[in-house]
């Protein structure tokens, strides 16, 4: 959905000031977060949703392109150096490492379930595609317009809507049409404008002289190994105590509950694409025992490893099942 905007200087970071209530003009400036997006090895692109407030709803960056359709509430939209407003239906594409950020205008202490749901894919991914399917050309104006961040229109969002929700719950093969379905909407998609100014570009490696940018990314590259939050502490230059701080203000959660989330979220995805013994998946995201890894995972999953594994079993029988009945 179309809507009217300004452009700062650069847009801010979030957070509350005393009274709850973020302030844009304390923030102007701040250097935006790295986020770590997860794929898991059978997945070509990612597709989630989250509510709000969220721990990951905070002026961040990512190296992957990102497809973001605001579902509930209104509020300020920040994009590259671009403000502007959004309301429901708001259908946003960026580019590699273009912050940005969504912040909702809602009653202290509300609780939105569901405010928006992306689809993020790797540069590789896409320029693989472009390869292997000249078809796709069209494609390509739109992957360079993302670089300062594109908003579409009310109907090419209308459009978009089932398609993104519908590949929540895709499996094989039908990830990839809906995947190319959604592609080729948003290149037909007239009446989209740029956000970002022309002048604009992102700066990534500036962004990564934030040191805890540093400590994330190295913590993204080897979350399947032996982490100790006193050896980060010690590349960051301070103490354990003022590490475990920073760090659950930059993501919401401590350092063992962050790592902890990388490694069953890769546990996930080696449980439903590969036919690896659980013991063999416990160790291979990084656990060191496995009552550790039962009992994390059913924290997180309500479910232990074994159901986990058996009830996607099930649901993918069911679906087979349902299209030879069709067919």
């Amino acid at each position: 959905m179309l809507s009217s905007g300004q452009r700062t200087v650069l847009p801010p970071h979030t957070r509350t000031s005393s009274r709850g209530r973020r302030r844009d003009d304390d923030l102007v400036g701040m250097m935006p977060d790295l986020e770590l997006v997860e794929f898991g090895g059978a997945r070509s692109f990612t597709v989630r949703s989250h509510g709000y407030p969220y721990r990951t709803v905070r002026w961040h960056f990512h190296p992957e392109y990102e497809i973001h359709l605001i579902v509930e509430t209104t509020g300020r939209a920040f994009v590259g150096d671009y403000l502007g407003s959004f309301a429901p239906g708001n259908l946003v594409m960026t580019g590699p490492n273009v912050p940005h950020n969504w912040i909702s205008d809602t009653e202290p202490g509300a609780v939105i379930a569901c405010r928006c749901i992306f689809v993020q894919f790797t540069a590789e991914y896409i320029n693989s595609c472009l390869e292997m399917f000249p078809e796709l050309e069209d494609v390509w104006s739109l992957l360079q317009e993302s670089q300062r961040g594109v908003e579409f229109s009310e109907a090419t969002a209308d459009r978009v809507r089932p398609v993104i929700f519908a590949l929540q719950h895709a499996v094989g093969i039908e990830r990839i049409e809906l995947f190319l379905k959604l592609l080729r909407f948003l290149s037909e998609g007239g009446d989209r404008r740029l956000l970002a100014s022309a002048a604009y570009k992102a700066a990534p490696a500036d962004y990564m002289e934030n040191t805890f940018n540093h400590v994330l990314a190295h913590v993204r590259a080897n979350y399947t190994e032996l982490l100790r939050e006193s050896e980060l502490a010690a590349l960051c230059g301070c103490s354990r105590e003022t590490f475990s701080r920073q760090f659950s203000r930059h993501t919401g959660l401590t350092f063992v509950q962050y790592v902890n989330g990388l490694r069953i979220h890769l546990a996930c995805e080696m449980l439903t694409s590969t036919r690896v013994k659980i013991t063999d998946v416990c160790y291979q995201t990084g656990f060191n025992n496995l009552s550790n890894f039962n009992r994390q995972f059913l924290q997180q999953k309500g479910v232990s490893p074994t159901v986990f594994r058996n009830c996607h079993r099930l649901n993918l029988a069911c679906a087979v099942e349902v299209e030879h009945r069709i067919a």
